[in-house]
């Protein structure tokens, strides 16, 4: 027997409640792993809520990703006491997923973590993390450097946000930091944000197709008009990352930053990742942000805090990352 925090669907509302479940429940798949943490992501308080339609049969076990060791496989890639971890691939949301003390995936879904790297330390980074990487490598195969102009971030107090953060500072870019809250200021420059903008300086239309070219490139996981606002600044060869749309999923912008600035619009889909790219995700986290600032933006909670957890989540009041210790 194990334990899980289960959606139930009753009279179409979404109940979360910890249950024990054993083993025969779990989905089929040639790799079982006893977890140890996942973390919290807006995917996962939106789905715990009922939000957005990705999950479409109950009873169901959320949580999109999670850290542990196998403890069973049918797979020659993996044997017992192996740590791993794994992202996406609707894990939490067509498939039971990591708010659990059990999982079982298929084998080519789990990445080895790197070594040095803790289960917890996995999941303080988790999706988020992964995401981030991912970015800043999207923008680094653009051409961008260190000793351009600015990286702006948008969104910047969430998960996302927060890493790319962290890895661009520590990668020696300038960064900016775009937020609506002001009390975050401090937290932002901790993580080593040099100058903050206010969100509603980007949340409105841009006033021309092309204005003052300010940033190098952006990671932005807020989308809408905030996307158009920033486009039309963006330098000459820019890019900008594309990982979220909290501020909405439409994008109306003029064509002429692409054709006379040659920017770069650039989509991050890290649930479909392939495992090559996310192993070397994973190995170049494991050498940039192993230490004590990721700890430092990290709570820990249990599954019976989740419903509370992801009700503050939807309302915008969390930032940094949150772990979930399964066995809490």
């Amino acid at each position: 027997m194990f334990n899980a925090l289960v959606l139930d669907r009753v009279d179409g509302r979404i109940t979360p409640v910890v249950r024990q479940l054993d083993d025969q429940q779990l989905p089929d798949g040639g790799v079982t792993v006893a977890v140890e943490y996942s973390s919290v992501n807006y995917k996962d308080a939106m789905i715990i809520h009922g939000l957005g339609g990705m999950v479409r049969s109950y009873p169901h076990i959320p949580g999109v990703d999670f850290a542990g060791r196998v403890t069973e496989s049918h797979d020659d890639q993996w044997r017992v006491g192996d740590p791993v971890v794994l992202t996406g691939h609707r894990v939490g949301e067509s498939r039971f997923g990591g708010y659990a003390q059990r999982a079982r995936v298929p084998g080519d879904w789990l990445i080895r973590l790197p070594d040095g790297m803790t289960t917890r330390t996995a999941m303080a980074l988790g999706t988020a993390g992964l995401t981030a990487m991912l970015s800043v490598h999207a923008l680094e195969h653009q051409g961008l450097t260190p000793d351009g102009l600015p990286v702006l971030v948008t969104g910047a107090t969430g998960g996302v946000g927060s890493v790319s953060i962290m890895l661009l500072h520590r990668l020696g870019y300038t960064v900016h930091a775009s937020t609506g809250k002001t009390e975050s200021h401090g937290y932002l420059c901790s993580l080593g944000a040099t100058e903050i903008i206010p969100r509603n300086e980007l949340s409105k239309p841009p006033t021309k197709a092309l204005d003052k070219q300010t940033w190098a490139g952006c990671i932005d996981s807020v989308g809408g008009e905030t996307l158009a606002h920033v486009l039309s600044r963006t330098a000459e060869r820019g890019a900008v990352v594309t990982v979220g749309l909290t501020g909405g999923d439409t994008l109306a912008t003029s064509l002429t930053p692409f054709l006379l600035r040659g920017v770069n619009l650039l989509g991050i889909a890290s649930a479909s990742c392939p495992a090559e790219r996310r192993l070397s995700a994973w190995h170049r986290l494991a050498e940039i942000l192993l230490n004590d600032k990721l700890e430092r933006i990290t709570r820990t909670v249990g599954l019976a805090d989740l419903p509370e957890v992801a009700k503050a989540f939807l309302a915008g009041n969390a930032h940094g990352r949150t772990v979930v210790d399964v066995n809490a």
